[in-house]
C-alpha cells in the first residue's frame, strides 16, 4: 500500500517535472522520489514523453539543474529495456554524448554500454552510423572514465562480423584515425581498442590489420622515440598472448625486429627507458608458445636476462626476477634454465640475498618468482625434477627454509605471505617435507593459528596446510600425529577460533 502511495506521489512529480518549466525544487523532490520507488512500478508509468522533456532539461546552462536530470534519468533508464532505449532515444543519445557536462557523457556511455552488451539491442546501435562515429569521438574526451566506457563498447560491437565490416569498412575508420591526431594519449586508446579487438578471433585481427591501424603501431615500436617505444611494447606484448597474434607478429618480422633492438640497446644510452618492456615481451611470448624454442631461436633475449639480473640496477634487476618467474613456470622453461648450470645457481644466490635484503617492492617480486621456480605439480614430480628443486632451492642461501621463515615472520604482511607462498610451492616435495619436519619448531609454526594477524595471512597460511595434507607423501613424512593436526586445522578452516570457556565465580568482580 505504501509502496503504491510513493509510486503515484512519484508519478505525479514526473509528470509535473515533464513541463519544459519544470522548477530545480520540483526535480529534487523527483530525485529523491524515484530512489524510493521499485524499478517495476517506474515502467509501468514511465512514458516517451517523460524521457523526452528531462532529456530536453539537459540543454539548459544551469548546471544544478542538469546534475538533478542526470540523477533522475540515471534511475529512470535503469527501468527501461536496452532495445526501447535504442530504438526510441536515439538522437538523445548523440547529443548526450557530444554534451558540455561529463556527467551527461558518463550518463550517456552507461546506457551504450548497457545496448551493446544486450544481443537484440546491439545490431540496432549499427544502423547508427552517427552514434557510432560520436562514440568513437569520446576516445578522445578528456575525461578517462568515458574514454574507458567508449573502449569498451566498440570493443564490444566489434564482436560480430557486421560490427566489424562498420567499423573498418566503412567512414567511421576515417574517424578513427582523424580521432588518434588528438594527442599521443588518445592514439595509444585507439592502439589499446585494435588490440582488444584483435584478440577475439583472426578474422578480427584481419580486420585490424587490414585497417593498417596495427602497422602503424609496429612502425611506432620500432621508431626512435624510446619513450613511445616502452608504451607501444606493452600494447604488442598483449597482442601476443593470443595465436593469431603470435602468428602475424612472426609473419611480419616483429619478433626478429624486437630481437634485434634488444642486440643494438648495448650502445643505446636510453634503452633503459624501453628494454625492460622488450625483456618482457619475450618472457610472455616464451610461456604461451615453447620456452626452449624461443630461447634457442632468440639466444639474445635469455643473455639479455641474465645480464640484468646479474647488474646493479633495482630496475633491472626487479625486469629480470619477474621475467625468469614466468619462464620458469612451467617445467621445459625450468629446464632451458637448468641448461645455463652455474650461471644459473649463482644467480639464485644473488635472488636469494636480495630476498633478504632489497627494498620492500623487490623482494616481494623475488619471494614471487622464487616460488614459481620452485613449485612442481605432482604429475611432474620425476626425480630428476625432484633433484633439481632441491638444488635450487639449497643455492638461494646457506640456510634456505630459515631464511624465508624469518621473513615469515616479519611484521610486513605482503613480505609475510610472499614467504608463505614460498613454503607452499615446494609442500608437495618430499625433500622439502624433510627439511620442515627436520627444521626445530617449524610444523608447530604452520599450526599455529596465532601468528597470523590478518584475511590475507590466514589464507596464506590456510593454502601452505591445504598443499601438505593433499601432498600423497606427508603422513608418512610426517608421521601420523602432526599429519592428523594438520588435516584438523584444513577441516576447520582459514579463520577458526579456538572457543575459550569462563567460568563464573559467585561473587567474583
Amino acid at each position: 500500500m505504501a509502496e503504491a502511495k510513493m509510486a503515484e506521489a512519484a508519478a505525479a512529480l514526473l509528470d509535473r517535472a515533464a513541463r519544459r518549466d519544470a522548477a530545480l525544487e520540483e526535480l529534487r523532490a523527483l530525485r529523491v522520489a524515484l530512489q524510493a520507488v521499485p524499478l517495476a512500478a517506474l515502467r509501468a508509468r514511465l512514458g516517451e514523453h517523460h524521457l523526452g522533456a528531462l532529456f530536453a532539461l539537459l540543454s539548459a546552462d544551469d548546471r544544478e539543474q542538469v546534475s538533478a536530470c542526470v540523477s533522475i534519468l540515471e534511475r529512470l533508464l535503469q527501468a527501461l529495456d536496452p532495445l526501447y532505449v535504442i530504438q526510441n532515444l536515439r538522437e538523445e543519445l548523440q547529443k548526450g554524448l557530444c554534451h558540455p557536462e561529463d556527467s551527461v557523457k558518463i550518463l550517456t556511455i552507461a546506457q551504450v554500454g548497457r545496448i551493446v552488451e544486450d544481443p537484440g539491442a546491439v545490431t540496432e546501435i549499427l544502423s547508427s552510423p552517427e552514434l557510432l562515429r560520436q562514440i568513437i569521438i569520446c576516445i578522445g574526451g578528456e575525461k578517462i572514465a568515458v574514454a574507458k566506457e567508449a573502449i569498451k563498447s566498440l570493443s564490444r560491437i566489434a564482436q560480430t562480423q557486421e560490427g566489424l565490416e562498420a567499423l573498418f569498412v566503412s567512414s567511421l575508420l576515417s574517424d578513427l584515425k582523424n580521432v588518434m591526431a588528438t594527442s599521443d594519449v588518445v592514439r595509444y586508446r585507439v592502439y589499446e581498442l585494435i588490440v582488444e579487438i584483435s584478440a577475439v578471433s583472426a578474422e578480427s585481427l584481419n580486420y585490424c590489420a587490414n585497417s593498417g591501424l596495427i602497422a602503424e603501431l609496429i612502425g611506432e615500436l620500432t621508431g626512435e622515440d624510446v619513450l613511445v617505444r616502452a608504451t607501444c611494447i606493452e600494447m604488442v606484448t598483449s597482442l601476443a598472448h593470443t595465436p593469431q597474434g603470435r602468428q602475424y607478429l612472426a609473419q611480419q618480422g616483429v619478433i626478429d625486429k624486437i630481437s634485434n633492438i634488444i642486440l643494438g640497446a648495448e650502445s643505446d644510452p636510453f634503452s633503459s627507458f624501453y628494454l625492460p618492456g622488450f625483456v618482457k615481451f619475450f618472457g610472455n611470448l616464451a610461456v604461451v608458445d615453447s620456452p626452449q624454442q624461443i630461447c634457442e631461436r632468440y639466444p639474445v633475449f635469455m643473455e639479455k636476462v641474465f645480464e640484468m639480473a646479474e647488474s646493479q640496477d633495482p630496475t633491472m634487476i626487479g625486469v629480470a626476477v619477474d621475467t625468469l618467474g614466468i619462464l620458469g613456470s612451467n617445467v621445459e622453461g625450468k629446464q632451458v634454465l637448468q641448461k645455463t648450470r652455474s650461471r644459473f645457481q649463482n644467480l639464485l644466490s644473488k635472488i636469494g640475498h636480495q630476498a633478504k635484503n632489497a627494498p620492500t617492492e623487490l623482494r616481494l617480486r623475488c619471494l614471487d618468482a622464487i616460488s614459481a621456480l620452485l613449485y612442481l605439480p605432482p604429475e611432474q614430480q620425476t626425480e630428476d625434477l625432484l633433484r633439481m628443486t632441491e638444488s635450487w632451492f639449497t643455492s638461494l642461501s646457506s640456510q634456505p627454509l630459515e631464511l624465508f621463515r624469518s621473513i615469515s615472520t616479519q611484521p610486513f604482511p605482503d613480505l609475510h605471505c610472499g614467504a608463505l607462498r614460498v613454503f607452499t610451492a615446494i609442500a608437495n616435495q618430499p625433500w622439502a617435507q624433510k627439511l620442515m619436519l627436520h627444521s626445530p619448531g617449524f610444523v608447530e609454526y604452520v599450526v599455529d593459528r596465532s601468528v597470523e594477524p590478518d584475511k590475507a595471512s590466514k589464507d596464506a597460511k590456510y593454502e601452505l596446510v591445504k598443499a601438505l595434507v593433499n601432498s600423497k607423501t606427508i603422513a608418512e613424512i610426517f608421521g601420523n600425529q602432526y599429519y592428523l593436526r594438520l588435516r584438523a586445522y584444513l577441516q576447520e578452516g582459514p579463520y577458526y577460533v579456538k572457543a575459550v570457556s569462563t567460568t563464573a565465580v559467585e561473587g567474583a568482580e
